[in-house]
């Protein structure tokens, strides 16, 4: 971020909640919106759950695909024109080493340990895992607001404001058209952050818990996280 562009944010940042934040910082979500059930989506409108997409990176996207998959294609056309010249007893090697694999991932040890399943973190990390809360229901209207998937994070005296611009930026640098999407007073609130980790939760009064990440790599969120630990 350039000090031109913190100039900018920061200028926003105290002119949309009114006063002087004591810390700010670009966020988002740690990880997609898990998907709802069925019943709770359609209760809130069938909102958007994914972000929207400024055209360049769809375009970025096309550009991509154009020149590595044929890349791809022409590499394992050459591997495999490579394997059939090779000398017979290369390839009856590589045969054999392709059979032995197949065996030991077929034995009992090692499919019992492929098979054993894991404990995820409820809903992948993202919040508790109960819709109706207060986390539950600020995630069905993440993007309702704003298809973008940043969010700038003003910390005042007695709010935590969620600010977000109504377009599909490619950069969260320029803040001239973001304003506060939500707020809640600190009694309602609090931010808690891990030790040595770069993200925190939001924990509200209700018990549910929403986990915030992707934090712009500044000094801004050096300052932000500090803050939050005190």
């Amino acid at each position: 971020m350039t000090g031109m562009a913190r100039r900018k944010v920061h200028r926003r940042a105290k002119k949309i909640p009114g006063e002087e934040p004591l810390a700010l910082v670009w966020c988002g979500l740690r990880a997609d919106i898990p998907a709802p059930p069925e019943d709770v989506h359609r209760a809130a409108g069938r909102a958007r759950l994914k972000p929207g997409r400024h055209w360049l990176h769809h375009t970025g996207l096309v550009l991509a695909a154009v020149i590595i998959i044929p890349y791809f294609l022409v590499e394992q056309l050459m591997n495999r024109i490579a394997w059939l010249l090779s000398p017979e007893r290369d390839r009856q090697a590589q045969a054999q080493a392709r059979r032995r694999a197949a065996r030991e991932a077929n034995e009992p040890g090692a499919s019992a340990a492929a098979g054993r399943p894991t404990a995820p973190a409820p809903a992948d990390g993202v919040f508790d895992g109960d819709w109706s809360r207060t986390a539950g229901q600020l995630l069905l209207r993440w993007y309702v607001h704003s298809p973008n998937p940043r969010r700038l994070l003003p910390l005042t005296g007695g709010r935590i404001c969620l600010a977000a611009s109504p377009g599909r930026r490619l950069s969260p640098t320029k803040a001239d058209d973001f304003d506060i999407v939500m707020e809640f007073a600190h009694h309602a609130a609090r931010l808690q952050r891990e030790p040595g980790q770069r993200h925190f939760f939001v924990r509200f009064a209700d018990g549910s818990w929403l986990g915030l990440g992707r934090l712009a790599d500044s000094e801004d969120a050096d300052h932000f996280l500090r803050t939050i630990s005190t």
